[in-house]
């Protein structure tokens, strides 16, 4: 499909993607690091694209399950490490030595950092896993509760399904928010990577 000079609906919705993960790579990182383009965009969309497949009915939420999110973290921060061993060799680990400390405190603090640096895939993953659980479980139970109320009677029916309604709109804005949170996190600790300190 060629590109238009007005786009169509697709086309906006695929410059809009383009647009968020470029501003978020400038932002997070600086311009050096545009050619991590795909991979931000490729995380950003997959994971927005999931969320929302999971708020139709009926179907299956990627991301709210732990084994998937903990799969994307972990393997996304293993490859962070990676590039992080690649631009700068053993001077990595210079990322966990906070400067102008005094030598007393030196190990207590780099044991800090490194601990923090351990538990970011795990924050990552339930961070995701978590919302994405809590959301499509409340509105599971709303759902069934709209569908007893109106079998039951159906002049009750309208304020529990304008309420159901309302949580639906709120859950498209959350599942947007936790993939557009998960894209700036792997920005953040790709900078850490890219740029040390």
């Amino acid at each position: 499909m060629n590109a238009l000079l007005v786009p169509y609906h697709w086309q906006s919705t695929g410059e809009m993607f383009y647009g968020i993960s470029i501003d978020l790579i400038k932002q997070q990182i600086g311009l050096k690091a545009e050619k991590f383009f795909p991979f931000i965009f490729i995380i950003f969309s997959f994971i927005l694209i999931s969320n929302f497949i999971g708020l139709t009915p009926y179907s299956f939420t990627v991301t709210g399950q732990f084994l998937i999110t903990a799969s994307l973290a972990f393997s996304i921060f293993i490859g962070i490490i990676i590039i992080g061993f690649l631009l700068h060799r053993l001077h990595f680990f210079t990322l966990f030595v906070p400067t102008g400390i005094s030598k007393y405190l030196l190990p207590f603090l780099i044991f800090i950092e490194v601990t923090s640096y351990l538990i970011r895939p795990f924050s990552l993953s339930i961070r995701l896993f978590a919302n994405m659980l809590a959301g499509h479980t409340l509105l599971h139970i709303l759902a069934a509760f709209v569908f007893f109320i109106g079998k039951h009677n159906y002049l009750f029916m309208f304020l529990p399904f304008l309420f159901l309604f309302a949580i639906t709109l709120l859950e498209f804005g959350i599942a947007f928010i936790q993939a557009y949170v998960f894209a700036i996190l792997v920005c953040i600790y790709l900078n850490d990577s890219i740029n040390l300190h």
